[in-house]
């Protein structure tokens, strides 16, 4: 079998039989792939509004599990994936199309460890008034390897998993999964896979649209505890990539530049997206907690802000939000 598709379905009633259409919609013989949707515990009619589909397409399969979140979803669907290649695809998100077919020949031709494309932003009302992009009739492919894209094409906004195929047997043999319980998982797992990867194209045309809406783990504008707790736990578990072995300076610098700018990302959130300066203070001191090697790492101007944060935290808040302004 040539691919896995593994779609998470947790409370996504109004999306998730679009985004199985779009799946149906991309030419590709049943026999040739599957779609493994797990369902997390899902408490609407999630998978009642996709029966028909079930029903209509036997290469669909449902695995019922309880409530563990995004990461054990995709963790035990790739455990019961039987395709040569894997595609995580979100239930809320949709396939370009056209797209999928040629990205998918692409990965079989080169058994490339990764096969990256674009991707495309839009709202639910864009998303509803149309038209929706389409393969485009030219489209360009560029080989290269883990370190190249890492450095040239990721940041902590574009670490998403859903717009790259990836290997089967290398996810295995190299035993990378996703952290369970956290948001921002994406964050280590695609790291840890760029850093990994020997042989990947970049393939430069989109393979599906983000769905941009209010109540999704990674919209900023609900920022919170939980997500700061868990954004540094990604940064922290990032930063423990660069132990591997065979990693050069350049790549640890890059890593260091990286994490150096999600870590603002980070701060910039606590800063401007918290309302209450006492919550400002628990995530920042989470934060330092955790993460004080990695961020003393960066520079003195980082260090000294540990220093401010233990004199006073009310000061360290007041000084960093002088700092974004200037």
């Amino acid at each position: 079998m040539n691919l896995s598709i593994i779609v998470p379905v947790y409370n996504v009633q109004e999306y998730v039989r679009p985004c199985l259409r779009s799946i149906f919609a991309q030419g590709l013989n049943d026999d040739d792939f599957e779609v493994i949707i797990v369902n997390d515990g899902t408490t609407d009619k999630s998978i009642e509004v996709i029966a028909d589909i079930i029903e209509a397409h036997k290469n669909t399969i449902v695995f019922n599990q309880e409530n563990q979140g995004l990461s054990m979803a995709r963790n035990n669907g790739m455990a019961n994936a039987n395709g040569e290649y894997l595609l995580f695809l979100d239930s809320d998100d949709l396939l370009i199309e056209g797209s999928l077919n040629p990205l998918l020949q692409t990965a079989l031709e080169s058994k490339a460890d990764m096969v990256v494309a674009d991707f495309v932003k839009m709202n639910d009302q864009e998303i509803a008034a149309g038209p929706l992009p389409k393969y485009p009739d030219t489209s360009h492919l560029e080989e290269t390897n883990g370190y190249q894209l890492y450095q040239n094409d990721f940041t902590h906004n574009t670490c998403c998993v859903w717009h790259t195929l990836h290997r089967t047997e290398f996810i295995r043999q190299n035993n990378i999964t996703f952290i369970p319980g956290i948001y921002f998982e994406d964050i280590p797992f695609t790291t840890e896979c760029l850093l990994r990867a020997r042989k990947c194209i970049r393939a430069h045309y989109p393979l599906n649209i983000y769905r941009q809406r209010d109540a999704s783990i990674s919209d900023v504008a609900s920022f919170n505890m939980r997500k700061a707790q868990d954004f540094t736990t990604s940064l922290v578990r990032t930063w423990e990539l660069r132990k591997m072995d065979g990693l050069s300076p350049d790549i640890e610098s890059t890593m260091k530049k990286k994490l150096y700018a999600s870590y603002a990302s980070l701060l910039y959130c606590i800063l401007y997206k918290t309302n209450e300066t006492s919550e400002q203070i628990r995530m920042v001191e989470y934060l330092w907690r955790n993460a004080s090697e990695l961020i003393c790492s960066f520079s003195f101007k980082q260090k000294l802000g540990f220093v401010i944060f233990n004199l006073s935290p009310r000061l360290y808040i007041t000084a960093q939000k002088w700092a974004w302004k200037h």
